[in-house]
């Protein structure tokens, strides 16, 4: 069977061979001044081993060696959130992360008119955050553990291209207090909280107990460690079944299990251990009230080092599967302006007791009855941040970058302005590799036709219709890293409006991969038009409830 390739594989596939086979050869020299270059990326690379650094730089910019085909559109480079490009509060960041995130951070800092550090792995040589960025280094081999979690790697490339500040953004190192640290000892600005804040917000029984002590609603529960099963039982007696058995260093949904009595507790007990070692090296367990028919609402905040905390409206984050989220939007239509207060009130609290400073998000569970309990705070950058930018119209990227060049808040952005000027809706869907008819398994496979909705732009506010993501036509889906492809977003005066825009934009987005290739974008646009969905009656059990096998019932 004969293929015929487009221009654009055509010449992606020549500069694979290109840069495979010449990169190496200039590992011990340059191909001209940088200066006299003028505007190109710069190749570096540094072997897990020794952390050396070789140098090589390109004559050409780096969207330009894949050919026009390839290069950035104008919407996803030059459009960016309204109003003038801000001083630089730092010369240049790196971003120690890949995909849609990094793109997402280049984007901004470059308005900005900061210098931009990308890192990657070997495969990832082209990647789009690559392409974007003024410079790149590569930080080892394709398995997170030995390049992107590899901190001995992202510090050496930190020191070898002289950044003066990193950015996490989310996942990998993100929240981890050590590597903060080590980029603080390095007199580098960490874009995120101080380590002490992540160490205390990063352990489910230390934040609680904080939390209390700082007069924060929490669920009722055992403020201790579950020692064994028949512990286990007897503290789930004690706080009334249901009861939520979690991991204390617990994230993303993983170490969580409802019991309903005794032997579920000890069921829910062995497994949410075993769980909790293998996930994040800890098996410390900890037990509280489940919450019936909760809803997961959360605060995005920005603090800055004098202090200041502004609190923006919630985001629902409720339609999830596996206590992993799918669809966010924002506001949510379950809270009351009155409720909606008190919960920025006490998510400031939270921020103000650990001292906190740069973006952060407080997650509550609310019931239908307005109650609502500290669930956990995120200190980190959240995937979903981009429906709070829509309603606030604030680049939340901008200000962390801000707040870590140690520049104050706005006088005139507050929490109560914010609540006042509420900018209509915003609706966001993971838009993942992943067989919705086999259990949701991640897909691999390369992108043999990849076409965004006509008119979205990109990390941006100007359109009604914003793709994030770090994917492009020819865009290799591997088993290396997470299956994202996109984050969709939509917005518009009314939720329904915006439900609307959402539905149409998942119609008009091609996703082609190759043999076996799958995606859920028609599994979104399912939820999408369930009338529990439209009518907001989205407890966390949604999805469990409406779907089996990928398909969604809709009665």
């Amino acid at each position: 069977m004969l293929v015929a390739l487009s221009p654009y594989r055509q010449n992606r596939l020549f500069h694979i061979q290109w840069h495979f086979f010449w990169l190496p050869r200039c590992h011990v020299g340059s191909l001209g001044s940088p200066a006299a270059q003028g505007d190109r990326a710069m190749r570096r690379f540094i072997t897990s081993s020794s952390a050396r650094t070789f140098r090589a730089s390109l004559a050409t910019p780096a969207h330009a060696r894949l050919g026009s085909a390839a290069a950035p559109s104008t919407a996803t480079t030059t459009r960016a959130f309204s109003g003038a490009a801000p001083e630089p509060p730092l010369e240049s960041v790196l971003i120690a992360n890949r995909g849609e995130i990094a793109c997402r951070v280049i984007t901004t800092a470059r308005k900005m008119g900061m210098r931009t550090i990308a890192v990657y792995s070997q495969p990832e040589a082209l990647a789009r955050h690559v392409q974007l960025a003024d410079e790149a280094i590569c930080v080892g081999g394709p398995n997170s553990s030995e390049s992107y979690l590899d901190m001995d790697n992202v510090c050496a490339a930190i020191e070898a291209t002289g950044a003066k500040s990193v950015h996490p953004g989310y996942g990998f190192l993100s929240e981890n207090s050590v590597f903060a640290e080590r980029v603080e000892a390095m007199g580098v600005a960490f874009v995120g909280p101080p380590s002490g804040a992540i160490d205390s917000m990063g352990d489910k029984i230390k934040s609680k107990q904080i939390a209390i002590d700082a007069g924060v609603n929490c669920i009722p529960g055992f403020q201790g460690v579950i020692q064994d099963e028949d512990d286990a039982c007897k503290v789930a007696r004690e706080v009334g079944y249901p009861v939520m058995i979690k991991a204390s260093a617990g994230g993303g949904g993983k170490g969580m299990r409802i019991a309903w009595n005794d032997e579920e507790a000890k069921e829910g007990y062995r497994l949410s251990t075993e769980e909790a070692i293998m996930s994040f090296g800890d098996d410390r367990l900890f037990i509280e009230k489940f919450i019936e028919e909760p809803h997961h609402i959360e605060i995005q905040l920005l603090a800055d080092h004098d202090g200041k905390v502004v609190c923006f409206p919630e985001r629902e984050c409720s339609v999830q599967r596996r206590n992993q989220k799918v669809l966010e939007e924002s506001p949510s239509a379950l809270l009351t302006p009155e409720v909606r207060s008190e919960m920025c009130r006490q998510a400031a609290m939270l921020a103000t007791a650990v001292n906190y400073r740069s973006a952060g998000t407080v997650e509550f569970l609310a019931d239908k009855h307005g109650n609502f309990y500290f669930l956990e705070m995120n200190t980190r950058l959240q995937v979903e941040h981009p429906v709070t930018e829509y309603v606030s119209g604030v680049d939340l990227v901008e200000h962390m970058l801000k707040i870590a060049g140690k520049q104050p808040l706005p006088a005139d952005l507050t929490t109560e302005s914010i609540a006042k000027n509420i900018k209509g809706w915003a609706l966001e869907a993971r838009v993942y590799a992943e067989d919705p008819f086999r259990g949701f398994l991640p897909s691999t496979g390369s992108l043999l036709d990849y076409r965004e909705p006509e008119g979205c732009t990109a990390f941006n506010l100007e359109s009604n219709v914003r793709v994030d993501s770090g994917v492009r036509e020819g865009t290799e889906i591997s088993t290396y890293y997470d299956p994202m492809i996109s984050k969709l977003v939509t917005h518009g005066a009314t939720r329904d409006e915006c439900i609307d825009r959402m539905s149409d934009a998942l119609n008009r987005y091609v996703i082609l991969g190759t043999a076996g290739f799958a995606h859920n974008a028609s599994f979104l646009a399912d939820l999408c038009r369930h009338p529990r969905f439209r009518r907001a009656e989205t407890p966390t059990s949604f999805i469990e409830e409406v779907s089996a096998f990928g398909v969604t019932k809709l009665w």
